[in-house]
């Protein structure tokens, strides 16, 4: 899109948890270090909250990847289910096929396991992602799972990461035994302003900016009044900066290329904001939800540029307008549009839309996004194209073209999912 531009060899604001890319502020720095401290103590949980992008998947996914082999891992990013669920998921992560046992089965299953990895030199560690999310009942299924030990140490090291609402889950009188073997908790700030300088510097660096100047120095402080200092803001804007300089054939940004994309996103002030609307579509095809999030995306205040019809099975599920700005597309609750499906990644795709047209792209998700049964990486949006996600598909509509398909249409149901 932009590479070649700017002389860089990676995109350098991506949305997904890339560790090429982790930028370790002071709090940061805190609270990966309680992570790694689940391997050398094994009496009680870590928790790690923070607000929607401040860049806790990313510790974790840091996190992960320097364990040594002898750590085995189950990492649960998919929190909205039921204790069995829950579980099976455990179980799968450790490499079995749990889908017909039953709960006992399943207990029996994951004791037997941990003692025997644990008794082997093994040490195992339970992530859980989205934290926020997970009932009562699962809470209490796993501080049983915490309870597994053999006569010297508990056997399961736990972390916990999620919004911060997740405090307040933990603090209800009904788990009032989980809170106590809370060993540590850590809550992610946003970035600083010299922090998120350092940051937007740093992830530049590590694409390959090699110390040219391609943000000039009045830009930090416009981005940090619309950012707040959260990462994924800070991202989504320097990215669609990028973009429009590159449409330009310009590759330094000024502070007068962030108003005028600012102007575009018609994003206000962070100070000032009180959220947004963001789209849910259940891999049981229910309807659109609102729920609410940190980042303004454009709505029924902006003119719709294009729209998305999302299908799944044949048959239109949800419908989104597009206006100026970026929708993210993926499996949880911090995206723009929610597509609640195991074929879709956390953060899958994302659309950017302009005055003059509009670009789908892979966010390095797992299954790909595919147009005619071909995986593309991205690509500019034609009036009815069908982009396949999984097993759903988008419809695009260019509005300024005038089409309007009839009431009842729906994307091909003979195109190939992914």
């Amino acid at each position: 899109m932009y590479l070649e531009q700017f002389k860089l060899k990676e995109l350098p604001f991506r949305l997904s948890p890339d560790p090429e890319f982790l930028y370790l502020s002071k709090a940061h720095a805190r609270a990966k270090a309680y992570m790694e401290s689940t391997i050398w103590f094994a009496d009680g949980f870590v928790v790690i909250t923070g607000e929607i992008g401040c860049g806790k998947t990313t510790l974790i996914e840091t996190f992960l990847k320097e364990l040594q082999p002898d750590v085995v891992v189950a990492q649960v990013n998919q929190t909205q289910v039921s204790s069995i669920e829950f579980l099976q998921s455990v179980l799968v992560q450790f490499g079995f096929k749990p889908f017909r046992m039953k709960k006992a089965e399943l207990l029996a299953t994951l004791n037997d396991f941990l003692v025997e990895q644990y008794r082997a030199g093994r040490k195992l560690v339970l992530v859980i992602d989205e934290a926020q999310n997970l009932t009562s009942t699962v809470l209490e299924e796993i501080r049983l799972l915490s309870g597994i030990e053999t006569t010297k140490e508990k056997v399961l090291r736990i972390i916990l990461a999620g919004q911060p609402e997740l405090n307040d889950k933990l603090d209800a009188p009904d788990l009032e035994q989980l809170a106590q073997r809370i060993r540590l908790r850590f809550h992610l700030p946003a970035l600083s302003s010299a922090e998120m300088r350092a940051y937007i510097l740093h992830r530049l660096e590590v694409a390959g900016s090699q110390g040219r100047e391609i943000f000039t120095a009045d830009c930090f402080d416009v981005i940090y009044r619309y950012t707040g200092g959260v990462p994924r803001l800070v991202n989504t804007l320097c990215d669609t900066c990028l973009i429009a300089c590159a449409a330009d054939n310009r590759d330094v940004v000024h502070r007068e290329d962030i108003t005028s994309v600012l102007s575009e996103l018609q994003w206000s002030e962070y100070s000032s904001r009180s959220g947004t609307r963001l789209m849910r579509v259940t891999s049981e095809e229910v309807a659109a939800v609102a729920t609410t999030g940190e980042r303004r995306t454009a709505d029924a205040a902006s003119p719709a540029l294009a729209r998305i019809l999302v299908a799944s099975g044949g048959r239109t599920v949800a419908e989104r307008s597009l206006s100026a700005g970026r929708l993210i597309i993926g499996r949880t609750a911090a995206n723009d549009l929610q597509i609640e499906s195991r074929f879709v990644s956390r953060h899958h795709c994302q659309i950017v839309t302009t005055q003059h047209n509009c670009v789908i792209e892979d966010l390095n998700s797992t299954n790909g996004i595919f147009l005619h049964s071909k995986r593309v990486r991205y690509h500019n949006l034609n009036d009815g194209d069908v982009i396949t996600i999984g097993q759903h598909e988008l419809l695009y509509i260019d509005e300024r073209s005038g089409h309007r398909p009839p009431p009842d249409s729906h994307p091909d149901e003979g195109h190939p999912s992914a």
